[in-house]
């Protein structure tokens, strides 16, 4: 009977330093947008997006590419999403008046379902920043 072989240190990927995504450079930044964007739309809503927009506009020209990206995708998102609940909703209260019941119950439905689905989103974008990889937000996200 003869013993396992040890000869590879680091024959499970998991331990390989290469594969660590903490070496990716700009990571902790690409975090830190993804987290700021779901912080506006969960707890700290206006409070997150400025420091969010500040963050991006101090690091735009410098972050590294994945830090650039997320920044980027995470500050469009919140001022477009931002803008379509707005918008859409008060198009919903115009339409139908304030004492209307079904004006509120549109409001209500679609409110939740948009920012659910915002939410959603920004649940997967922090997972593939902290995973250090891009990533696109769907229909809204730009494009660059």
């Amino acid at each position: 009977m003869s013993a396992p072989d040890h000869s590879e240190p680091n024959a499970d990927p998991a331990n390989d330093p290469a594969n660590d995504p903490a070496a990716v450079p700009g990571l902790r930044l690409a975090v830190a947008a993804e987290g700021l964007f779901l912080a506006n739309l969960l707890v700290a809503p206006g409070l997150a997006f400025l420091i969010l927009a500040a963050l991006w506009w101090r690091h735009r020209l410098s972050a590294p590419p994945l830090a650039r990206q997320h920044l980027w995708q995470a500050v469009a998102v919140s001022f477009w999403g931002g803008a379509l609940l707005a918008t859409v909703s008060t198009l919903f209260i115009v339409a139908g008046g304030l004492t209307w019941a079904w004006t509120w119950v549109a409001v209500i439905l679609y409110f939740t379902c948009i920012h659910s689905t915002l939410v959603l989103f920004g649940m997967f974008g922090l997972s593939r920043a902290m995973a250090g990889q891009p990533y696109r937000y769907p229909l809204i996200g730009p494009s660059r």
